[in-house]
C-alpha cells in the first residue's frame, strides 16, 4: 500500500495540488468580488437597482479575467521547452508537471465557457433591472433612457451589449470546434476557429471599456442612506433599508447629505490581467513564424513504407533538437496556415545532419501532402538528390519538448507504443544506437502493439541494429523488446532471416499488462521505473491505472503520456 501511495503521489500528487490551488484561486476571486459588490458602500445604489445580478456578473467577470490570463500560458511552447530542457532550474517532477499543460489549458477554456454563461445570464437579468428599476433620483446610474424600455434595445444599443454578443459567438465557435470529433475529422476547422482567439481578446478589450456599471465616488460626502430633500419617497424608503441591510456609513440612515451622489465608471482592469500573457504568447508566435519562414527546411529524401506511412528526411541549418522532441510542419502548397505536429524519428548527429519524421496518411492534410511528395513517383526507395526540385516547400517550427525526453533520465524505462505511436520512441532508440553509454538509462523495456504485421517493418532495421550493437557491447539485457500483433484473424510471422531477432520477439494477441508490471517490479526492486505511452486511450488508461495501483514492494512506476499541444 505504501508503494502504491508513493506511485500515486508521484503520478497524481503535483497535478492535483496545482488544480486545488487553481480552484481555490477561482473560488477566492468569485467570493471576494461577490462580497465587495454586495456590501460595499460605493456600490450601494447600484446594488439597490440591480440586486444579485450585479454581484454574480462582477464575480464571474473576475473569474473570467483570471482564466483568460492563464489559458494562453500552457500554449507557450518555447517557454515550456526551455523549462523542460533546463534541468538545473527544474526538477524531474516539475518537468513532468509540464506534460499536463494541455490539460490545464483545456480546464481554463472550459471554465471560461462556464462562467461566460453565468456572466451572460446575470447581465441579462441586469438589463431587465435597468429597465424595470429606472432611477429618477440618480440618472447617472441608468442605462435605460426611460422606465420600461425594452431590454433587448439596451443590449443592441450599448457597447458592452454588442461586444458581449460577439464574444459569445466567437467563444461558441471556438468551443464547439474544439470537440474531439471535429479535431479528428476536420482538423483545419479546429485550427482556424481556435485562432480566433486574437479576435476574442480584441473584442474583450473593447467590451470592458463600455463603462456601463458605475460606482459612487463620494461616499464620505454622501454616505448611503443619507437624507436629501430632492429624493423621492420610494428612494427614501430604499435608503432607510440601508441600515437594515447592514451597510456601514457615517452618520446613520438619517444623516443629511452634504452633496449629491456622484458616479463614475470603473477603470478597466481586464487588460491588467491579460496584457502580459497575451503579449508573451503573441511575441512567441511572431518569433516562431519568423524563425520557421526565414529558412525553409530542405527535403532530402522521401521513403514510402507499408501501411500508408511516409518517412521524410530533411535538412535545416542550425536545427538542434533532442531525442524525443517534436516539430510543427507547415506546407504552404497544402495550407498556408495549418501546422501539424510530428515526432522526430531521427535527430541530427555529428555524422549525419539530417532529421526525419514518419507520418501516416490519414486525413485531408496528410493525403494532399503525401501526393505532393510522391507525385510522378511510385517507387519506395529514397529519391535521388537531383529530384529535390520536385519537393514542395516545407517550413519547420520547433523543436518542442515532450515527455519522451525523460526516457533517458530513469535507470529503468518502459516504452509502450500503439501503431504509429512508436514514433516518439524511434528517436530514443536511434540515440541509444549511436551511444547508449552516455545516458543514465540502464535498462529499456520496449513494447509495440500493431494490428498489421507490416507495421513492424517501419523500424525493423533500427531494432535489429540496436540489438546487435548491445550484444557486441556485452549488454544483451539492456533492451527487452516485445512485439504484439493484435489482429489474430490472419496468423503471420516475420520470415526474413535478417529480422530473426524480431521474429523471436513477436507474439500474437494483446499484452498482459499486469503480468508485465509484475515482471518489471520483481526485476527492478527499490527503483523508480519511468512508464511512457503513446497509443490508443485503452492502452494509456490501463497503464495509468497499473502505475497508480502497483502492489510490488520497492518499485514505483511514474506514468508519462505523450500528448501534442
Amino acid at each position: 500500500m505504501s508503494v502504491a501511495l508513493k506511485s500515486w503521489r508521484a503520478n497524481e500528487g503535483p497535478k492535483h495540488l496545482i488544480m486545488m490551488v487553481w480552484v481555490a484561486a477561482n473560488v477566492f476571486l468569485f467570493w471576494r468580488t461577490f462580497v465587495l459588490y454586495y456590501s460595499g458602500a460605493q456600490y450601494y445604489y447600484l446594488h439597490e437597482m440591480l440586486g444579485l445580478g450585479l454581484c454574480i456578473s462582477r464575480a464571474s467577470a473576475s473569474v473570467l479575467n483570471f482564466n483568460c490570463s492563464l489559458v494562453l500560458l500552457p500554449m507557450c511552447r518555447l517557454m515550456l521547452t526551455f523549462l523542460r530542457g533546463s534541468q538545473r532550474i527544474t526538477s524531474r517532477r516539475v518537468r513532468r508537471l509540464l506534460d499536463k499543460s494541455k490539460t490545464f489549458h483545456v480546464a481554463c477554456g472550459v471554465t471560461i465557457c462556464i462562467f461566460s454563461v453565468v456572466h451572460v445570464c446575470a447581465h441579462l437579468v441586469n438589463m431587465v433591472s435597468f429597465s424595470v428599476r429606472y432611477s429618477e433620483d440618480f440618472p447617472a446610474l441608468n442605462v435605460a433612457q426611460y422606465r420600461g424600455q425594452d431590454p433587448r434595445v439596451l443590449i443592441i444599443s450599448t457597447v458592452p451589449g454588442v461586444t458581449g454578443v460577439l464574444l459569445v459567438l466567437v467563444l461558441f465557435l471556438m468551443f464547439t470546434a474544439s470537440s474531439y470529433s471535429i479535431r479528428v475529422s476536420s482538423y483545419d476547422i479546429f485550427w482556424y476557429t481556435h485562432n480566433l482567439f486574437i479576435v476574442f481578446y480584441i473584442i474583450l478589450m473593447v467590451h470592458v471599456a463600455g463603462g456601463t456599471l458605475k460606482y459612487q465616488s463620494n461616499v464620505e460626502a454622501h454616505p448611503p442612506g443619507c437624507m436629501h430633500k430632492n429624493l423621492s419617497s420610494d428612494s427614501w424608503t430604499n435608503h432607510r433599508a440601508a441600515g437594515e441591510k447592514g451597510v456601514e456609513f457615517s452618520g446613520g440612515p438619517q444623516t443629511v447629505c452634504q452633496e449629491e451622489a456622484r458616479f463614475q465608471p470603473h477603470f478597466p482592469q481586464t487588460w491588467l490581467w491579460v496584457s502580459a500573457p497575451l503579449c508573451l504568447y503573441c511575441a512567441e508566435r511572431l518569433y516562431r513564424f519568423i524563425r520557421s519562414s526565414a529558412a525553409p527546411a530542405t527535403v532530402v529524401s522521401v521513403v514510402s513504407h507499408p501501411c500508408d506511412v511516409i518517412e521524410l528526411r530533411m535538412l535545416k541549418s542550425g536545427f538542434k533538437p533532442r531525442p524525443g522532441q517534436y516539430i510543427l510542419l507547415n506546407c504552404p502548397s497544402v495550407s498556408s496556415f495549418e501546422n501539424h505536429p510530428f515526432t522526430l524519428t531521427t535527430c541530427p548527429t555529428g555524422k549525419n545532419e539530417t532529421f526525419g519524421i514518419h507520418l501516416r496518411v490519414l486525413g485531408d492534410w496528410t493525403s494532399r501532402f503525401s501526393q505532393l511528395l510522391l507525385q510522378q513517383s511510385n517507387i519506395s526507395e529514397i529519391l535521388p538528390m537531383m529530384q529535390q526540385r520536385r519537393y514542395p516547400t516545407v517550413h519547420v517550427d520547433g523543436p518542442f519538448g515532450s515527455p519522451s525526453e525523460e526516457v533517458f533520465n530513469y535507470e529503468v524505462s518502459l516504452c509502450v507504443a500503439g501503431g504509429i505511436g512508436v514514433t516518439p520512441f524511434a528517436c530514443v532508440l536511434q540515440a541509444l544506437f549511436d551511444d547508449w553509454c552516455q545516458y543514465k538509462l540502464r535498462r529499456l523495456y520496449f513494447v509495440w502493439v500493431c494490428r498489421d504485421l507490416q507495421s513492424f517493418y517501419w523500424f525493423a532495421d533500427l531494432l535489429c541494429g540496436l540489438h546487435e550493437r548491445l550484444w557486441r557491447d556485452n549488454r544483451p539485457d539492456y533492451l527487452n523488446v516485445q512485439l504484439y500483433l493484435s489482429n489474430t484473424q490472419e496468423l503471420q510471422s516475420i520470415g526474413e532471416e535478417r529480422y530473426r531477432f524480431l521474429s523471436s520477439r513477436l507474439r500474437i494477441g494483446r499484452p498482459k499488462w499486469k503480468l508485465l508490471f509484475q515482471e518489471i517490479g520483481r526485476a527492478n526492486q527499490l527503483k523508480r521505473v519511468g512508464v511512457f505511452c503513446c497509443g490508443p486511450k485503452g492502452i494509456s488508461k490501463a497503464l495509468h491505472t497499473l502505475c497508480n495501483s502497483n502492489p510490488h514492494s520497492g518499485t514505483a512506476f511514474e506514468f508519462n503520456k505523450e500528448s501534442f499541444s
